[in-house]
């Protein structure tokens, strides 16, 4: 069995992560189970104007960092900007959220206009050089947000260690919806996280030495099942972290589709023996035509060659960290 709370480490034992994220209802979920990992140091929280409403996405995300104790932890607003927006029957869930029964005692600090997510990330990519400790970056969002601070200060990318990023698709379709966005774009091969802005996706796995890429082939197999919840639920009264994730999965009850796409590359860092041995290849993405945002493998010597997750090694063992990390209390 896991602990269930938070080991007592020093601060220099902890690996140092960043998390970039869009404030989807997943994304907090998988903040809870960053906070209750020994192994790590959250530094700070970066949120991208992607599948969210930018100002109470952030003002949620000041709220749950409250919940766990954390209310001063660094919280930023990106300026990046996408290609293609997400629909916004997508983005409302951080509004939703804001409304359960877990968050209501919690006021957000965050001012108007909320502070620089740029700023935020380029002093901790800073402190990581300055300490020589590489910051472990989790990314659930599009690479916009890490690409456009390297862009104007390349010399960052020597401050990074990890990265664990949720996005793609490679042996199974795509989540583009023509019910939600226009036929004319929804090909049957992009993921919204490259999709919403290719061209920071294809650089950026051309370019970066080596990403945990975890696609929607493995993260179409964790879903939020019925028993899971009920798990969740059953140690609710005792561990407020576990009563906040089921009030929040209980809000995508009804959409079948939803799954834990961001606790999947988050869970990887803390507990790599629950994956199978990734599939090396280099990757790139369709820039253009309607099959933008297509990640696909690339021929051909010149990129990377990233880590590239497709399914679980142990699929139970996976549910059975997230409910046992998230028996704990703030």
């Amino acid at each position: 069995m896991l602990a269930t709370q938070k080991k007592p480490q020093a601060a220099a034992k902890a690996e140092p992560l960043v998390f970039i994220h869009d404030a989807a209802i997943d994304d907090f979920v998988a903040t809870l189970l960053i906070e209750a990992m020994p192994g790590y140091d959250l530094q700070g929280i970066v949120i991208a104007n992607a599948d969210c409403v930018p100002q109470p996405g952030i003002e949620v995300a000041s709220r749950v960092n409250a919940f766990m104790g954390r209310p001063d932890l660094p919280l930023g607003l990106s300026s990046a900007r996408g290609w293609n927006p997400f629909p916004w029957p997508y983005r409302g869930d951080c509004v939703t959220l804001g409304g359960i029964d877990s968050l209501k005692p919690f006021k957000s600090n965050v001012p108007t206009p909320p502070p620089s997510g740029d700023d935020l990330l380029v002093s901790l990519l800073r402190k990581a050089l300055r300490t020589k400790r590489p910051l472990t970056i989790l990314l659930t969002t599009g690479f916009t947000p890490l690409m456009q601070v390297l862009e104007k200060q390349p010399a960052l990318a020597k401050g990074i260690g990890r990265i664990s990023w949720m996005g793609g698709a490679l042996d199974v379709p795509g989540n583009l919806d023509a019910a939600t966005i226009n036929p004319a774009v929804a090909n049957k091969h992009a993921e919204w996280n490259v999709f919403w802005d290719p061209f920071a996706a294809d650089k950026a796995l051309a370019t970066l030495p080596e990403v945990a890429v975890f696609p929607l082939d493995i993260t179409d197999q964790a879903k939020i099942t019925d028993e899971f919840k009920a798990r969740l639920k059953a140690q609710g009264a005792a561990h407020s972290f576990s009563q906040f994730a089921y009030e929040a999965y209980q809000l995508v009850a009804a959409e079948t589709f939803y799954d834990m796409w961001n606790v999947t590359s988050t869970v990887w860092l803390d507990a790599p023996k629950l994956y199978s041995a990734p599939r090396r290849t280099a990757l790139k993405v369709e820039q253009w035509g309607f099959e933008q945002g297509w990640m696909q493998a690339a021929s051909g010597g010149g990129r990377p060659r990233h880590k590239v997750f497709l399914s679980f090694a142990d699929l139970a063992g996976f549910y059975d960290y997230v409910v046992e990390r998230l028996a704990r209390s703030a």
